[in-house]
């Protein structure tokens, strides 16, 4: 399809949202144009998105309750700067009809649907009568409100098990309970009310039969207020984990062309339900097995963070399309018009580590290191010191690929992944391309139970010898500049020849002692037990994310490097890693009751101290409770004992801070020496003539010394 230049009726539009979503309205309202405004919070005032915005305003602290989603606040953002309109985004506001209603009586265009839809479509067993009578198909199922235990239980025979139990307000998949037999259900419906009432303030249920090998397909639609609607195809975004999107595509694979017109009809049926106004999304869920078969989930009123995939392949910019329908103009091309071309994939990329069960990670951008290429699109809320903390969602960017056809769109993805990098910050990355070199999503053999069992086998790569060595020549690089006297650097420089220096590396799954001998133009390495290696340094810039180039056992290799205190990122096509260095050195012996400390294992607030100081507890039980990106989670005793709290409610708190630490009820006095001490060259550094940096004048060392 053709794309439009044409400026919309709009001088000033103001972005309520932040992150990677603002960025991207902002790059079209600059093609257009159109003045930008931005808000932020206290925890934002460096974010990028303040940075790109013409003009910006205050909201206040980090807390999302008490800045973005306060509406008074955000419409007096608006009214101070003049804004004729108001882009939502995705999230805090922009499924609430209340802000829409908001706009629409300070006279400002809301950029979304109106109030009704918003309400309608927000409310699940409303939304499923709404499409029905305009015959849109839905999972056989009961949804009526008010609905008690009892009655849910006489409809499920009807039904047919499995059935999956759904709130009828809130998404995300809170209060979602999959039941397999009907013993199973009271205690499931019983969760599901405590845990919907929690999350949403309304504790209504309904059921749907649970659909066999569930495929996830939505498609986005178009509408103005002149009653036209259309539909530019579907996305397939059934790579999901726990109920939430991860790697999304345009076209699905599954649908054939018959198929697509008929759930393309479908969701513009669910668009005139409601009156709708803008662009929205209508999801279905569709069985792998019978791919020509389809029911209506839900409708999100708004962008979805997926829209890029649709955007490449059929060339419509939708946040231009969401200003021009608010404008009132008419949808200027007809159904016939929209035709897909190539193929695009995307990735998510999180804050989280998945080799710790998916927790949100957290700290300074050290340096974002972003993809190029042909066929490559990147959205990103990122750039070198950016604070990712634990107040908003942990989403950082998301790295798209366009081919020809799905294998190349799924190619240049793996390359835009492989390229891209946030060091100072723990990500999805590698996940990303374990999930994309996983044989059933090449083959387009997907479903949504797929990621989560793949998840379960995934094992990060331990860091290279390679990098260990780059990131060892980083040291004596950085210990050698400035042309300082040989008498007064660390590099085991002495007369008669050199010392090791000796690092201890260590990276979530490896720890390694590296030793070097002489300057980074011409060093000798040791990895752990493996043998000696040249290793030169060609050039080498020293800025956070620079560029290392190195010839190490023979073979020019190229790195991005960055330097945060005693921890070194490396990064290369096949991934990054964090090795943090330590100075080699023997550990001494303790004596006494050994204490056993629970750690945070995420940045985050402290919102439950359970187990108060002085109370005796056992092996499991909750001592502290800590909340992040709107995850909660339980740190409990790892062993029986006394608790010493360490935190408050309401601190705020580091990954692997000490929030607590318990003394063992049963531990002696131990007098012998903890695991590790001593081993793997550790007591390196003892002797009486030792320089600073660990040098050692033992028979061992002068041997290697002398190979």
């Amino acid at each position: 399809m053709r794309k439009s230049e044409r400026k919309q009726g709009f001088d000033t539009v103001l972005v309520a949202n932040r992150g990677e979503i603002a960025v991207r309205v902002m790059r079209t309202l600059r093609r257009l144009g159109i003045r930008s405004v931005a808000v932020y919070s206290d925890a934002d005032a460096d974010a990028r998105h303040v940075a790109e915005a013409d003009v910006a305003v205050h909201l206040g602290p980090a807390a999302a309750r008490e800045s973005y989603l306060r509406i008074d606040k955000v419409i007096d953002a608006a009214v101070r700067t003049g804004a004729q309109a108001v882009h939502p985004g995705y999230g805090f506001l922009s499924e609430n009809p209340e802000f829409s209603a908001a706009c629409a009586e300070a006279g400002i265009a809301f950029l979304g649907p109106s109030a009704h839809a918003i309400e309608v479509m927000g409310d699940k067993i409303t939304a499923k009568k709404a499409v029905t009578a305009f015959d849109v198909p839905v999972v056989p199922g009961i949804a009526e409100p008010g609905l008690t235990d009892e009655e849910l239980i006489a409809a499920s025979g009807d039904i047919g098990f499995p059935v999956l139990i759904k709130p009828s307000a809130g998404g995300g998949g809170k209060g979602m309970h999959l039941v397999d037999e009907p013993s199973a259900l009271p205690d499931a419906l019983a969760t599901a009310r405590r845990e919907a009432a929690s999350a949403f303030g309304d504790d209504t249920l309904f059921l749907e039969r649970y659909v066999l090998r569930p495929r996830h397909i939505e498609v986005q639609v178009l509408a103005d207020g002149h009653g036209e609607v259309v539909h530019l195809g579907e996305r397939e975004c059934s790579l999901q984990r726990r109920h939430q999107k991860v790697i999304e595509e345009a076209p699905s694979p599954l649908l054939d062309e018959a198929t697509r017109a008929r759930i393309g009809a479908a969701a513009c049926d669910t668009a005139r339900s409601v009156d709708y106004l803008g662009v929205g999304t209508v999801e279905f869920i569709v069985s792998a097995d019978r791919p020509d078969e389809f029911f209506f989930m839900e409708m999100n009123t708004r962008l979805q963070v997926e829209h890029p995939v649709t955007e490449l392949v059929t060339g419509v910019d939708l946040v231009e399309w969401q200003l021009r329908v608010a404008a009132g103009e008419k949808i200027d091309f007809r159904q016939e018009d929209v035709v897909m071309t190539g193929h695009a994939v995307e990735g998510r990329v999180y804050a989280e580590d998945p080799a710790r069960g998916f927790l949100p990670t957290g700290g300074t951008v050290l340096a974002a290191l972003e993809p190029h290429g042909e066929g490559v699109r990147i959205d990103s809320s990122l750039r070198d010191g950016t604070a990712v903390g634990s107040d908003y969602d942990p989403m950082l960017a998301k790295v798209i690929g366009y081919g020809t056809d799905r294998a190349e769109a799924m190619s240049r993805l793996d390359r835009a992944l492989a390229q891209t990098a946030v060091h100072g910050v723990q990500t999805n990355i590698e996940f990303l391309r374990y999930l994309l070199a996983d044989d059933r999503v090449a083959a387009g053999d997907l479903d949504t139970l797929l990621l989560d069992a793949r998840a379960e086998e995934f094992s990060p790569a331990p860091a290279p010898d390679d990098t260990m060595v780059a990131a060892a020549l980083v040291r004596q690089q950085r210990l050698t500049a400035g042309g300082r006297s040989p008498w007064a650097t660390e590099i085991g420089w002495r007369v008669g020849g050199t010392a090791p220096v000796r690092t201890r590396m260590r990276s979530p799954l490896r720890a390694e002692t590296v030793s070097v001998w002489g300057s980074p133009a011409a060093a000798r390495v040791h990895v752990g037990e493996q043998p000696p290696v040249g290793a030169s340094v060609l050039d080498y810039s020293p800025e956070p994310g620079g560029r290392l180039g190195a010839v190490i056992d023979g073979v020019h290799r190229a790195y991005r490097v960055s330097e945060s205190g005693s921890d070194i990122w490396v990064s290369d096509d096949r991934g990054t890693w964090r090795l943090g260095e330590e100075e080699v050195r023997r550990t001494a012996r303790t004596r006494g009751p050994q204490k056993a400390e629970v750690l945070s294992p995420m940045p985050g607030s402290v919102i439950a101290v359970v187990a108060d100081t002085g109370s005796t507890v056992s092996e499991g039980a909750p001592v502290v409770v800590v909340e992040a990106m709107k995850m909660e989670h339980t740190l409990t005793a790892p062993v029986a004992g006394t608790v010493e709290n360490l935190v408050t409610v309401g601190e705020q708190v580091g990954l692997e801070q000490v929030l607590a630490r318990l003394v063992p009820d049963d531990t002696a006095p131990d007098d012998t020496a903890p695991d590790g001490a001593g081993a793997e060259g550790d007591g390196a550094g003892d002797g009486p003539g030792d320089g600073p940096a660990g040098q050692d004048d033992t028979a061992e060392t002068i041997a290697q010394e002398a190979s």
